[in-house]
């Protein structure tokens, strides 16, 4: 919506952040993600900046709204070695603020002040929101009032809002379309290989009819067969 990242997202909880990367990430783009593993740079490292023994509330790096609660429902290990895996910070349905996250029907994730925020990228059967690290490293808006502790995500274990349903959409109407046109092929007689040898058999038998007839009778022998031989080639 026009915004810019806070300027403070530089040295998130001690960390060195690229400021120009998180306006183009989080500002200027639907697309695109900061570097797979970026969370781990030796600038970065977030999981040692983290306290394994508390929640923490990460904010909208350019409007401050509160997006994701974490670990939630999970050890903190399982939130790291998930993000790690994956090269991208990892979040669960229970973690989310529902009500500032907006998840597009595509899986593109992105916040209710329109900062660009990720993917929905499921796993084992539930959604997993993969985020770029800088366009949650914001600090809370002035006079927001957030209990966490109380808080309970109504987001949804499978939304079915995932990039791979667009995918799978297009393979089965492919299916369906191959399906049809065999069926159209063998109801109407015109598969291949079919055709071809319709039309093969159809040139022999009118040739057969002419020289039935008596076609070029005052022909010698040698000629008509000259002359079939050409029609054959032909």
């Amino acid at each position: 919506m026009g915004g810019a990242p806070m300027e403070n997202i530089s040295s998130f909880l001690g960390m060195t952040l690229e400021y120009d990367l998180a306006d183009f990430i989080c500002c200027n783009n639907h697309v695109w993600a900061e570097d797979k593993g970026y969370l781990e740079w030796p600038e970065v490292d977030l999981f040692s900046r983290l306290d394994p023994s508390e929640e923490i509330i990460f904010y909208d790096s350019v409007c401050g709204q509160p997006l994701f609660v974490a670990p939630r429902g999970r050890s903190f290990d399982h939130f790291k070695a998930e993000s790690i895996k994956h090269g991208w910070p990892s979040f669960r349905p229970e973690e989310m603020i529902s009500e500032n996250v907006i998840l597009h029907d595509d899986g593109r994730m992105e916040s209710i002040c329109g900062t660009h925020l990720g993917h929905n990228l499921p796993e084992g059967g539930v959604d997993r929101y993969c985020i770029d690290l800088v366009c949650i490293a914001g600090s809370p808006a002035s006079g927001l009032d957030f209990n966490a502790t109380t808080y309970l995500s109504s987001a949804e274990q499978w939304s079915g809002k995932t990039k791979s349903n667009k995918v799978v959409s297009i393979v089965i109407a492919a299916v369906i379309l191959v399906i049809l046109g065999v069926i159209g092929c063998f109801v109407k007689k015109r598969c291949y290989p079919y055709a071809p040898k319709e039309k093969e058999t159809t040139n022999v038998e009118s040739d057969d009819v002419e020289y039935s007839q008596g076609k070029d009778r005052n022909t010698d022998s040698s000629s008509a067969s000259s002359e079939g031989e050409e029609k054959e080639q032909n």
